[in-house]
């Protein structure tokens, strides 16, 4: 995990502002000299996300799509097994009945122990949550949609708010 400091802004602004000499050579390390008692680090590309101790945002999100992925596997292999092993189909439609999809790895390791047709099940189930993560989910398409998505949200919210305002002085001005 990539941590950084945050200099106040008057401090960066001076660090940034100060252009070297064309003669004089510098080396590349002269920007994280210590200068005052504020942090030496201006390099940072990231927020800080507090109350994530335990993992960043990133990998809190990558834990959810975990067990989503366990989650479309399940429905394309029962998806699967529904037009050509309907005794397959039926056993795992009950197994899932008394057992929570909410982990992934904990569903997939008691119906490998449930028996040996089930463990062929979970085996099955475990490569296809693989090859639907690393070759069929499309991640690119994941960015835009959720950065789409964000901006709408936004766009939407701000405009009601200034509907909602402009509408309350105009009523309060009369």
């Amino acid at each position: 995990m990539e941590s950084c400091t945050i200099l106040p802004f008057s401090r960066s602004l001076s660090l940034l502002s100060r252009k070297p000499d064309r003669d004089e050579a510098r080396p590349a390390s002269w920007l994280f000299k210590r200068r005052s008692s504020h942090p030496a680090r201006i390099r940072c590309h990231k927020m800080y996300v507090p109350g994530f101790g335990e993992a960043s945002p990133e990998k809190k999100a990558a834990n959810h799509l975990h067990k989503f992925f366990t989650y479309i596997a399940v429905r394309i292999v029962s998806a699967q097994l529904e037009s050509y092993n309907r005794e397959a189909y039926e056993e795992l439609a009950e197994f899932l009945s008394r057992h929570s999809l909410n982990d992934g790895d904990k569903f997939c390791a008691d119906l490998m122990r449930e028996s040996s047709r089930h463990q062929s099940l979970a085996l099955r189930i475990l490569e296809v949550r693989s090859a639907y993560c690393k070759q069929d989910f499309e991640w690119d398409n994941l960015k835009r949609v959720a950065s789409k998505l964000m901006d709408e949200a936004n766009t939407r919210l701000m405009r009601e708010y200034v509907l909602e305002t402009s509408h309350a002085e105009t009523e309060s001005g009369k």
